[in-house]
């Protein structure tokens, strides 16, 4: 009795990790999904001047996507770039601290002489003083300028929206003359890498970790196999289904792949 019911368990066991291994190397329902979807709004409220892609163009990061009116804003750059460009101010404080400087040497040489008065001497050294003075308020009036200059072209760059990812335009919200605030302007999938959701059975709980490999088919007609990294475990088990969530990410750095298409995955054994 002791040995049959020691096969009796024995059997149980081995038809148990044979049902975990069948179900590990089985195909399981998937779904391709996008790794984001990113809502491209304006850091400034404006009027829309331009919107350069539309709906289905890839984008890559950093491509211009939208441009706002900006006449204004240039027209301080302008106003900026000539500023920090004068050397007028410079140059005749320059010519100011010099003559302060020859006027002062001659004074101190016939001060010694005593051929002028004190006045005169402390005249020339304070004449001398504000000549310096003068040159130093120049320069930094052109520092000043030099750092407008800086921010009016900041700002102009403000009304240029570029793509933050490269993907796809999933949606285009606003139209040349339309106001753009906080609201999106477009909006832009990446879709490299993909995200890859699969419901996995209980029965592999604690063999699918993160880093482990499987091969992801998409459905018709697309096709085919590929190969995705697990990156996320679920640690909560739904007990209706008896399932746990796992998500992949797939590789698709020449975008053909589309999100949103059905598919099976099979886990890879290392």
């Amino acid at each position: 009795m002791r040995l049959q019911a020691l096969l009796v368990t024995s059997a149980f066991l081995l038809t148990g990790w044979f049902g975990i291994a069948e179900t590990a190397q089985s195909d399981l329902d998937c779904l391709i999904q996008a790794d984001e979807v990113i809502g491209i709004s304006s850091p400034v409220e404006g009027l829309v001047e331009k919107v350069l892609v539309e709906r289905g163009d890839l984008v890559e990061e950093g491509q211009v996507l939208v441009t706002l009116e900006s006449t204004a804003e240039r027209a301080a750059v302008a106003v900026a770039r000539a500023r920090a460009e004068l050397e007028s101010a410079i140059k005749s404080n320059q010519v100011r601290l010099e003559f302060g400087v020859r006027r002062y040497d001659r004074t101190v040489e016939v001060f010694r002489k005593d051929l002028v008065p004190l006045k005169e001497m402390d005249e020339a050294e304070t004449a001398k003083i504000l000549a310096d003075l003068g040159l130093l308020e120049a320069h930094e009036n052109r520092r000043m300028a030099e750092l407008e200059l800086q921010r009016a072209t900041v700002a102009v760059g403000l009304r240029t929206i570029r793509s933050p990812v490269r993907g796809v335009v999933i949606e285009r919200v606003l139209s040349a003359g339309e106001f753009a605030g906080q609201a999106p302007i477009l909006k832009v999938a990446r879709i490299d890498p993909l995200r890859v959701e699969v419901f996995v059975p209980v029965a592999l709980f604690g063999k699918v970790a993160v880093g482990m490999r499987a091969h992801v088919m998409p459905e018709s007609p697309v096709g085919g196999a590929r190969i995705a990294e697990v990156t996320i475990v679920d640690r909560v088990i739904d007990a209706a289904s008896g399932t746990f969530g796992v998500r992949l990410a797939l590789p698709n750095r020449d975008l053909r792949l589309p999100a949103g298409l059905k598919c099976k995955v099979r886990f890879v054994r290392d």
